[in-house]
């Protein structure tokens, strides 16, 4: 008899594979052609799936944007992130899937002339249009005209013998009211199941792997729970400021930047329980019920930080840019901890910690567990599980071994999993290339459903108002440190997360 296990790998392998081979007649519209976030994500991420033979056979691709350009300035932008390996003959054959067309995002005659553009392609492709076809409709774009691009789609580009699919980026809305309303307005034009709403944590190798690590691996699922945790934190650095962008960044904070959405949603995905199924609805389902039984976070439990310049002074603090005002209280720091009010998660802490212009780039969740009760030995260290997201892909947890030899010494190692050295062949996709994958394959799984957004804004509304009501000052902390003053004591006076006991220092090996 076969191994079942590897049987059903197989299996999911080769559905993965059918699934991504589809070769039905695809239209991509990415809104925003001319903008950063589609030159630095949406198009490179595209040009990966086509290197990797995994777009659909027939395809198009439409940049639509108000700046006007001709089709060798818009593939000069659309190539003008790739990387410098890139095999001319690939950037040569994904160019010639690519068009552009120039128009305003509210004036319903651009929108005709798009509509114009993408049946003369598919007419040119002898694509029948009585067959199946998929139109994905990208917005790279602000939030402010989401809503317009998305009527003058629905009323002049939107055909209904097609499956029709909307990709919205975030931020959704600015607090809870503001997100409703989007999601109404979205709603009104569109179903739910044609909307994709794009957080690219979720497309993440590691945050990807969670579901697996934990419901596929009896030893962890086993102590994944209150009876064996103390605390876990979720952890994001990024080591540069808002350069370029503080003026737009100064509308949303960290808060809004990051923790209301990617690192509560990476929250989710370690809190939930076991789902009915890996189907999509029965993924989501049990990411909301996380969601639902989360207490609104409060001030008390909130620290908040905002850079200045470097210690040396060659980096600017952030009232230093001339776009941001100089009385502006926006938090670049925060650190909150989150309560999970169920059986699984009752009394242990979260923290959520967020922040720019700190030492290093980082994104990781470390779990910590309780101490040993009844120990043999005195002062021991916590075990604890570390789930590295990025820059270095890798898993580890802290384990007490003896000192090899004659000692009786103990020392603190890891168990290693580092991607880099154990799938050194295996070149890790970028999480856009990864979602967008799913976009073309109906996948919701990793996207973001209405009633998760609208509890996620639950959470967090209540503080941001406070905080922007009463003008919360928050702490200085210098460009490239650790961040304010107080942070760690924070961790420790608030959720008793202990770091004393054996010393340790760990880095990925290169």
């Amino acid at each position: 008899m076969g191994d079942s296990s590897s049987s059903k790998c197989a299996d999911l392998t080769s559905a993965i594979d059918r699934a991504a081979k589809l070769d039905i007649p695809t239209t991509i519209v990415v809104f925003g052609a001319s903008g950063d976030l589609a030159k630095k994500k949406t198009f490179p991420a595209l040009f990966h799936l086509f290197e990797q033979n995994l777009l659909p056979k027939r395809i198009s691709i439409v940049g639509y944007a108000r700046t006007q350009m001709s089709p060798e300035e818009f593939h000069k932008r659309v190539i003008s992130h790739f990387k410098n390996d890139s095999k001319k003959e690939s950037v040569d054959g994904f160019l010639n899937l690519c068009r552009y067309v120039s128009g305003k995002y509210d004036v319903a005659d651009d929108f005709k002339r798009l509509r114009e553009e993408i049946e003369n392609q598919e007419a040119a492709a002898n694509i029948d249009k009585s067959g199946e076809r998929i139109h994905v409709y990208y917005m790279a774009l602000p939030p402010s005209v989401f809503v317009d691009v998305a009527t003058q789609v629905k009323n002049n580009v939107y055909d209904s013998s097609c499956i029709n699919r909307l990709v919205i980026e975030k931020p959704f809305g600015h607090d809870l009211e503001s997100s409703r309303n989007l999601s109404e307005d979205i709603g009104a034009l569109f179903n739910e199941s044609e909307v994709f709403r794009i957080d690219h944590y979720l497309g993440k190798e590691m945050v990807k792997n969670i579901i697996t690590l934990r419901f596929a691996n009896v030893f962890y699922e086993a102590v994944w729970n209150r009876h064996y945790i103390d605390n876990i934190q979720i952890t994001f650095k990024e080591p540069f400021g808002t350069e370029g962008r503080g003026g737009y960044f100064d509308e949303f904070g960290i808060i809004r930047d990051v923790m209301q959405n990617h690192l509560l949603q990476v929250l989710s995905v370690v809190a939930m329980n076991q789902p009915k199924s890996l189907g999509a609805e029965d993924v989501r389902d049990r990411k909301t019920e996380v969601l639902q039984r989360i207490l609104p976070i409060q001030l008390e439990d909130t620290l908040l930080g905002q850079y200045v310049k470097s210690v040396d002074g060659s980096k600017p603090g952030y009232k230093d840019d001339d776009t941001v005002p100089k009385d502006s209280i926006t938090p670049t720091f925060a650190q909150c901890v989150l309560h999970v009010d169920n059986d699984r998660w009752r009394g242990v802490p979260w923290i959520i910690k967020a922040g720019k212009a700190l030492d290093e780039a980082k994104m990781l969740i470390r779990i910590q567990y309780k101490d040993m009760p009844n120990s043999l030995f005195p002062n021991l260290a916590r075990n604890e599980l570390v789930i590295q997201v990025s820059p270095k892909e890798s898993m580890y947890i802290k384990t007490i071994v003896k000192e090899p030899g004659l000692s009786t010494n103990l020392a603190m190692s890891e168990l290693d999993l580092t991607y880099k050295t154990r799938y050194h062949d295996v070149k890790i996709p970028d999480a856009y290339a990864t979602l967008i994958l799913d976009v073309l394959n109906g996948d919701h799984s990793n996207f973001v459903r209405s009633d998760e957004l609208d509890e996620a804004w639950r959470i967090f509304t209540p503080l941001l108002h406070k905080i922007e009501s009463e003008r919360i000052k928050p702490l200085p902390y210098e460009y490239g440190s650790r961040g304010p003053e107080g942070t760690y004591q924070f961790v420790e006076d608030r959720v008793g997360y202990k770091r004393t006991g054996l010393e340790y220092h760990w880095e990925a090996p290169e």
